[in-house]
């Protein structure tokens, strides 16, 4: 079975607010210099970012890396401190004595790897903040005024001011984190103490490395930025070309339509939101063909639905003015004609001024809440003497109350328009159905039913529209307006409708209806 749904279109959207006047003077530009000129501002964004990152991020990053793995270097050696079962030294008259299998196993683990120690300096000293031990792998040190000497032997101070500074630091807030510096070289130095409060640990490493990679990469940085500068506003001039073609193709289409050209058509090969308006784009030049042409056929429509009367009208009063006017029977006759013609050229005027006060909203809608199956009971009511003129029967199926809200006057219009349209398509049983039936979620729906000859599915899609008509159709009686009228109610009111119509079976118009609003719950 062939169907039909018209769901009537949302709201409106409310209309945007103009932005600033930056926002303006970018309107002015086209939209590939809106592209080139984001594109470069997003380049020139993250160079700036990048500098930024090099000037003022690195050097703090780098510190704090550096922090985080002297902290893990001085946790490992207390750890091993706190987890022997004898003092690692003790101090007599005779002077410092160590423990030969702590310092043994604590150099195997340096040697194996077990403790990363390199390029780095170990303080281990004692309450006495006097040296212990004293691991050094980095040259020059500035704790320990350390220098590499020929041939890779280093001479050192091991009890310098500055390093029994920081020991003395160590012993009384129990840890310390400070960068110290002399003649041009900056160390950092992280020291802990170990958990009997006996002794303090002290690793440092030098900081000069930071310095190089800033010069190094302050140096680099112009002539790459240069670079990529010159790349993206090369990448951007030919993405705003190839971004843009669609919408210079969609441009001059519009152009082509704008000069009567209906014909036009855009390709587009894209996937995208572009393929998709392009799409849309042939689609409405489709349709705004067909609109011109059915706008040709409704001025040929209208001309002939009124060319006719106004010759039948004027032929027959000049026979009757001319010929028949003393013939009383012919003269009744031909007036007759007249009136007749007359009739019809009104109703095609009423139909067309109905349809215009529908569609431009000048007639308001009245809704009230009412029973729609009872007012299908008093419709149907007025068609029995046309039922019986011609042997007809029209068959209603509204038992049950279909509580809704409308305008009853206009669906009474719209009952009208269906059913007459349903007596021009008559079967040769002569029966026609008028259904309302409640729906569960409230509301109800509305058929009327013909077994007529059916819409062939060509048909379908413009039943609706003004002065259409099938070319089953042609030279039946009627204005060609009963169903777009009824469309332009049933937008208004907002109700979904459509048609199902099967070839040799006949037609089912319907409609939806709403139900009333729930009334508020009062205290």
């Amino acid at each position: 079975m062939n169907e039909l749904t018209v769901i009537p279109p949302a709201g409106k959207h409310p209309p945007r607010h103009r932005g600033g006047r930056a926002a303006r003077l970018l309107q002015r530009l086209g939209v590939r210099k809106q592209l080139m000129l984001f594109l470069c501002g997003v380049t020139l964004l993250t160079l700036a970012m990048v500098w930024a990152l090099i000037t003022f991020g690195l050097e703090p990053m780098y510190h704090r890396n550096i922090r985080k793995a002297l902290e893990g270097k001085a946790a490992a050696v207390v750890s091993m401190i706190d987890a022997s079962d004898a003092p690692i030294s003790s101090r007599t008259f005779a002077g410092l004595i160590l423990n030969e299998t702590f310092w043994t196993n604590f150099l195997e683990a340096v040697l194996d790897g077990q403790l990363d120690l390199e390029n780095c300096c170990v303080d281990i000293s004692d309450s006495t903040l006097g040296n212990v031990r004293c691991l050094e792998s980095l040259y020059p040190c500035v704790l320990h005024e350390s220098v590499s000497s020929f041939g890779g032997q280093g001479k050192m101070n091991v009890d310098t001011p500055e390093i029994v500074r920081l020991r003395g630091m160590v012993f009384t807030q129990g840890s310390v984190n400070e960068t110290v510096s002399s003649g041009g070289n900056m160390q950092m130095a992280v020291g802990r103490l170990t958990a009997d409060g006996k002794y303090a640990v002290i690793v440092s490493t030098s900081l000069a490395q930071i310095d190089t990679a800033a010069d190094v990469l302050g140096s680099v940085l112009p002539p790459i930025a240069l670079l990529l500068f010159g790349l993206n506003l090369l990448a951007a001039l030919l993405f705003s070309r190839w971004f843009t073609q669609p919408v210079r193709r969609l441009s001059a289409g519009a152009r082509e339509m704008a000069a009567g050209n209906y014909t036009v058509r855009v390709r587009v090969n894209r996937q995208d939101e572009l393929g998709l308006l392009a799409q849309e784009f042939n689609h409405m030049a489709q349709e705004v063909q067909r609109s011109a042409k059915l706008e040709k056929d409704i001025l040929a429509n209208v001309s002939h639905d009124l060319r006719t009367p106004l010759t039948l009208i004027k032929g027959y009063a000049e026979t009757v003015r001319d010929l028949t006017g003393n013939d009383e029977e012919r003269r009744t006759e031909q007036c007759n004609i007249i009136v007749d013609e007359t009739d019809r050229l009104s109703a095609l005027v009423n139909s067309v001024m109905e349809l215009s006060k529908v569609q431009s909203g000048t007639e308001k809608l009245n809704l009230v809440d009412f029973d729609m199956s009872e007012l299908c009971f008093e419709v149907a009511g007025r068609y029995d003497a046309v039922c019986d003129q011609n042997g007809w029967t029209l068959r209603l199926e509204a038992d049950h109350e279909c509580p809704v809200r409308a305008d009853p006057a206009m669906m009474e219009r719209v009952l009208h328009n269906l059913l007459g349209n349903a007596t021009h398509h008559m079967g040769k049983d002569g029966v026609f159905i008028l259904r309302a039936i409640p729906k569960a979620d409230g509301g109800c729906r509305v058929e009327v039913e013909d077994h007529g000859p059916g819409i062939p599915p060509e048909d379908l899609p413009y039943i609706f529209d003004r002065y259409y008509r099938s070319r089953k159709d042609a030279g039946k009686a009627g204005t060609g307006l009963g169903l777009s009228i009824t469309k332009a109610i049933l937008q208004q009111h907002g109700f979904a409708f459509g048609v199902n119509s099967e070839l040799g079976k006949g037609s089912v118009f319907w409609f939806e209806m709403k139900a009333p609003p729930a009334a508020p719950d009062h205290p």
